[in-house]
């Protein structure tokens, strides 16, 4: 699953794509734990960014519920990052 984010934004930046956006991949109707699927998304992303600096102008992570989006801000604070500045959306 991390390679399949990793991939998807090298080829966004080898067609000078610098926003993109992804759904939680997998966690839908195959059942992959969501919790699981973050970490591996926010690691691949920050792996790519760690290797292309500068590569992306925004990353979108669409979470189509709470839980989802809890998911993505727990593993978002456990690579220390500032959650408030990762997030647009709100939760209602």
């Amino acid at each position: 699953m991390t390679s399949c984010y990793y991939n998807s934004l090298k080829l966004a930046m080898e067609n000078d794509i610098r926003r993109i956006a992804f759904p939680s991949i997998s966690t839908g109707v195959y059942g992959y734990p969501v919790e699981k699927a973050a970490e591996a998304a926010i690691k691949a992303m920050l792996d790519f960014l760690h290797d292309n600096p500068c590569s992306m102008d925004e990353i979108y992570m669409v979470c189509f519920d709470d839980r989802t989006l809890e998911a993505y801000k727990k593993a978002i604070n456990e690579k220390m990052l500032d959650i408030d500045d990762c997030f647009a959306y709100k939760p209602e």
